[in-house]
This record gives structure tokens, C-alpha cells and sequence, in this order.
């Protein structure tokens, strides 16, 4: 049987699962039912595990995907020469 948010409205994707955009996506509107404050005691920690879970998911993807970026090694007359991975 599949989780519900904190409402109990619809099934929870894992967040292994998700995309970036979808957790991200997902981690805004947590926090935006945590600031108006209209969610009781019980769901509004479901509701912050929730977000630390997509927090963390966040921030792996991120991670990844810097890993990934490669920057333009120019040679000594100024032109490209290849590619290397970024230094974080």
C-alpha cells in the first residue's frame, strides 16, 4: 500500500524516484504549508520529514550533476583543447 502525504490525499512517490524538478517541486509546497501554519502537530512532522527527504534528494542530484559539468581548457594560443572535469 502506497504512503499518503500529511493530508492523506494522494499516494507519495519515493523520492528515490523522483526527478529534481518533481522533489524540488514537491519541497516548495511543504514549506509553504509549514509557513501558513494551518496543518496540526502530527502532520506538520510527517510533513517536515518529508522535506528533509527531498532536501537531501536535492542536494545528491545537484552534487551529480556538477560532477558532470566539464569545462573548456584552452591551450597556450587561446584555443580550445579538450575538456575537464569541474573542480568543486
Amino acid at each position: 500500500m502506497a504512503k499518503s502525504d500529511a493530508a492523506g490525499a494522494k499516494p507519495l512517490v519515493a523520492v528515490e524516484e523522483m526527478s529534481f524538478e518533481a522533489a524540488l517541486h514537491e519541497l516548495e509546497s511543504i514549506v509553504s504549508r509549514l509557513e501558513q501554519g494551518e496543518v496540526d502537530l502530527e502532520d506538520s512532522i510527517a510533513l517536515y520529514e518529508r522535506g528533509t527527504q527531498l532536501k537531501a534528494h536535492c542536494e545528491k542530484k545537484l552534487k551529480g550533476a556538477e560532477a558532470r559539468l566539464e569545462k573548456i581548457v584552452l591551450g597556450p594560443d587561446g584555443q580550445p583543447r579538450g575538456t575537464e572535469g569541474i573542480e568543486l
